[in-house]
């Protein structure tokens, strides 16, 4: 059985996380062995990274080649073995949130960062990407609800706006890929919208 990469995207509170283990439970039943990584992270030495780019500061260059050196460890040694053994995985965050938050968020040119793609992983990309979109109000007031805010979390709004439009500009470039799952809606609502896009795979 062919290998299967899912991904999630979308600003902080958008809530990839609520959805994550409804979806994986969608995989299951259906047969399929599901392995669930993020980034930064996934790997021993992508979660050290994760920890310094969360909560370090740093270069806005610096943060993208940080989280590139994470996503090539975490690309050789859990997506493609896992895809390779014919898994689902679900990823929360790919490089789609590099262009988001470096290049929206921070500003970077598309041009540096495609290089990077292309060199990390360009022949790899994912089967479907989940884009969960709220408002950056919404998105807002529901980090402030939780954990102790990072280094992203913790930018003004204008930036979050960015990272939002850049997030969408991504859909509509690659709208085959892409999907836009409107968060702001109830969890049964968005769970509706996450069958009706699973139903076309």
């Amino acid at each position: 059985m062919k290998g299967l990469f899912v991904t999630l995207e979308g600003v902080d509170g958008a809530g990839k996380s609520s959805h994550v283990e409804w979806l994986a439970e969608h995989f299951r039943a259906r047969g399929r062995t599901v392995v669930f990584t993020r980034e930064p992270g996934g790997t021993p030495l992508g979660e050290k990274l994760r920890e310094i780019v969360l909560h370090d500061a740093m270069h806005p260059e610096t943060e993208a080649l940080v989280m590139f050196a994470a996503r090539r460890e975490h690309v050789e040694q859990v997506i493609r073995p896992a895809l390779a053994r014919g898994d689902v995985v679900i990823s929360d965050r790919f490089t789609d949130a590099s262009f988001a938050y470096q290049c929206g968020g921070r500003g970077l040119p598309e041009a540096r960062l495609e290089i990077l793609e292309q060199w990390v992983h360009g022949d790899l990309q994912p089967d479907l990407t989940l884009l969960f979109d709220v408002p950056g109000e919404i998105a807002q007031a529901r980090l402030g609800a939780a954990r102790e805010p990072d280094r992203f979390e913790r930018e003004r709004m204008d930036f979050h706006t960015r990272v939002r439009e850049a997030y969408l500009r991504r859909a509509a470039k690659f709208p085959t890929r892409i999907k836009v799952i409107d968060g702001s809606r109830s969890p049964e609502e968005v769970r509706a919208q996450l069958a009706t896009v699973l139903a076309a795979l």
